[in-house]
C-alpha cells in the first residue's frame, strides 16, 4: 500500500479531471466530467468559470473517496490547465464578471490585425516570446474590460481580479486567500516579460489593463496556498500550464530534450535550457517552468490538425467507425505511397503560416481506396511534425537524438513507426500516456518535497520504442512529395 498520494487537477477544455498517483507515480485513480461549450456567436467559444470549478472539484473528491484514501496520506497537490483561457472576477464577491473566454476564441482577431499594422508585433516578440494573436489573454482581458459594464471602473478601483484557470481554481480553493499563478501560465497572456519575469508596464499601457488585476508569478513547483479537506490542509505545491506540463511529465530536463502530443492538434515542444531561444520560424518561445530558483524556457510549435484529421474521416467522410480501425487499414495498404493528404482544414500553422492554405489530397489513381486514404491521413499527421521538429532544430541549433511521444494517437503503432521513419529519429512512447497530469504530480511531488528529479527519472517507464527503418533514398522521395504537396495547397483562397 502506498504511503503517500500527490493529486494532479487537470482541468481541459472539454472536461474537468482529476488523477490520483501513488508515491511511485503510478496512477491509482482517475475521475473525470466534461464540461460545456458555449458559443454565443460564430467564432466565439466560453465557458462558465463557475461549472469549471464545480466540476474539478468534483472529480477530486470523487477520486479520494472513491478509494477511501486518509487525508493525511494525501502529500500535495499540483493543478495543470488548459492555458491562456482568460476569466475575470470580482474580488470581493469572488463572482465572474464575464463567462471565461476560451483560448480559441477569434472575438480579437481584427484588434490583433490592428495591432499587427501598427507595428507593435517585433516588441510583443521581443518581451513575450509569442506572436500578437488572439489565442493569447491579454486581448480577452481587454476585451471584458471594454465590453462588461462598469467593468473598468471596478479594475481601475482594483476590485477586478484576472486570472487563467489555474489561477481561477487557485484562488477558489484557497477561499480566496491565495490569487496566484505560475512562470509557465504568465507567459501565455502576452503581459508577462519572460526576460525580466515581471509583468510588462509598456504592454499593460498597450492594452490598457491594470496591474492590480494580475496574479503573483511564482515558480512551478513551490508551495502555493493550502486546501481544506476534511477539516485538513492539504498542500498545493505545482502548477504549470497543460503542454508545459506535459514536457515535465515526460522529463524532458535537458536542452534539447523534445516531446510531442498528438491529441486533436499536436502540440511539439523543446527545452531550450536557461536561456529564450527566439525563433525565425514562426515557433514561439515560452517559459518551459521556474524551480529552484531557475527558470527554463522551451520553443512551441502547433500542428492544427492531428488526430482532428481522423475526426474527419470518421466523422466527414464516414470511411471508419472508430479511430482504432485506422492502423489496421494502413498496414493493409502494400504500395509505395502514393497518395498524400494535406489536412490545412483551417490554413497551415507553423512553419508555413499561410491561413489561406487549404486541405487537398495528391496521388489519386484509379487504384486508390478508402484505405489509401486512411494510410495517408495518419502519415500527414507525422510529416506535418517532422516540419515543426526541423524548424526548431533550424532555431535552437540543437539535433535532437530522440522524440518522446504522448497523447491519444500516441496509441497508433503504425504512425508512430511512420513518424520514426520520416524523421530518421527513435520515438519514445511511455508508459503512461497521461503526461499532462503526471507533470503536474511530478512538480507538486517536488515542492513538497516528496521527489527529486532522480526519483522521476527512475519512476520513467517506456512502454515502446520505435526505430527507423525506412531507406534513405525512399524517406528522401517522400519528404520532397509532401513538400510538394505542400506548396500547391498554399494560397488557394487567394
Amino acid at each position: 500500500m502506498s504511503e503517500k498520494y500527490i493529486i494532479a487537477i487537470d482541468q481541459g477544455t472539454t472536461s474537468s479531471r482529476t488523477v490520483l498517483f501513488n508515491d511511485r507515480a503510478a496512477i491509482e485513480n482517475i475521475s473525470q466530467m466534461e464540461t460545456r461549450q458555449i458559443y454565443p456567436e460564430n467564432g466565439w467559444v466560453e465557458q462558465d468559470p463557475e461549472e469549471i470549478y464545480k466540476t474539478q472539484i468534483k472529480t477530486l473528491k470523487d477520486v479520494i473517496s472513491d478509494k477511501g484514501i486518509s487525508v493525511d496520506k494525501l502529500a500535495a497537490i499540483g493543478i495543470t490547465n488548459q492555458r491562456e483561457t482568460t476569466i475575470v472576477w470580482n474580488k470581493k464577491t469572488g463572482k465572474p464578471v464575464y463567462n471565461a473566454i476560451v483560448w480559441q476564441d477569434l472575438r480579437t482577431s481584427d484588434y490583433c490585425k490592428r495591432l499587427q499594422k501598427e507595428g507593435h508585433e517585433k516588441m510583443v516578440k521581443e518581451k513575450t516570446g509569442l506572436v500578437i494573436d488572439s489565442y493569447f489573454s491579454a486581448t480577452k482581458i481587454k476585451w471584458i474590460l471594454d465590453h462588461v459594464k462598469e467593468a473598468r471602473d471596478l479594475a481601475q478601483k482594483g476590485e477586478l481580479l484576472f486570472g487563467t484557470v489555474d489561477t481561477w481554481i487557485l484562488w477558489n480553493m484557497t477561499k480566496g486567500e491565495v490569487h496566484a499563478t505560475d512562470y509557465s501560465n504568465a507567459s501565455r497572456t502576452m503581459i508577462f516579460n519572460i526576460n525580466t519575469l515581471q509583468w510588462d508596464e509598456e504592454l499593460l499601457e498597450l492594452f490598457d489593463i491594470p496591474l492590480a488585476m494580475l496574479p503573483e508569478v511564482k515558480e512551478s513547483g513551490t508551495h502555493f496556498g493550502d486546501y481544506e479537506f476534511d477539516g485538513k490542509k492539504i498542500p498545493v505545491t505545482g502548477i504549470a500550464g497543460d503542454q508545459q506540463a506535459a514536457l515535465f511529465g515526460q522529463a524532458c530536463f535537458k536542452k534539447g530534450e523534445t516531446k510531442n502530443t498528438y491529441g486533436t492538434g499536436c502540440f511539439l515542444l523543446m527545452n531550450t535550457g536557461k536561456k529564450p531561444q527566439f525563433s525565425d520560424n514562426g515557433m514561439l518561445t515560452t517559459i518551459a517552468w521556474g524551480l529552484n530558483g531557475k527558470v527554463y524556457y522551451a520553443l512551441e510549435g502547433s500542428v492544427f490538425i492531428g488526430g482532428a484529421a481522423v475526426q474527419w474521416l470518421r466523422d466527414g467522410l464516414k470511411i471508419i467507425e472508430t479511430a482504432e480501425e485506422t492502423e489496421q487499414n494502413a498496414l493493409e495498404v502494400k504500395d509505395n505511397y502514393a497518395v498524400i493528404v494535406v489536412p490545412a482544414f483551417s490554413g497551415l500553422g507553423a512553419p508555413y503560416w499561410d491561413m489561406d492554405a487549404r486541405g487537398a489530397i495528391y496521388g489519386i489513381t484509379r487504384g486508390t481506396t478508402t484505405k489509401h486514404l486512411i494510410k495517408a491521413t495518419l502519415e500527414s499527421i507525422a510529416y506535418q511534425s517532422m516540419d515543426l521538429i526541423n524548424a526548431m532544430q533550424e532555431d535552437s541549433k540543437i539535433k535532437l537524438r530522440s522524440l518522446k511521444v504522448d497523447g491519444g494517437a500516441s496509441a497508433n503503432n503504425y504512425l508512430m513507426q511512420f513518424q520514426a521513419d520520416i524523421l530518421n529519429k527513435t520515438v519514445e512512447k511511455a508508459d503512461i500516456i497521461e503526461s499532462t497530469a503526471l507533470g503536474a504530480a511530478y512538480l507538486a511531488g517536488l515542492g513538497a518535497g516528496l521527489w527529486n528529479k532522480e526519483d522521476i527519472l527512475s519512476h520513467r517507464k517506456i512502454d515502446k520504442v520505435f526505430q527507423p527503418e525506412m531507406e534513405q533514398e525512399k524517406r528522401n522521395t517522400l519528404i520532397k512529395k509532401w513538400h510538394k504537396a505542400i506548396e500547391r495547397t498554399k494560397g488557394w483562397e487567394n
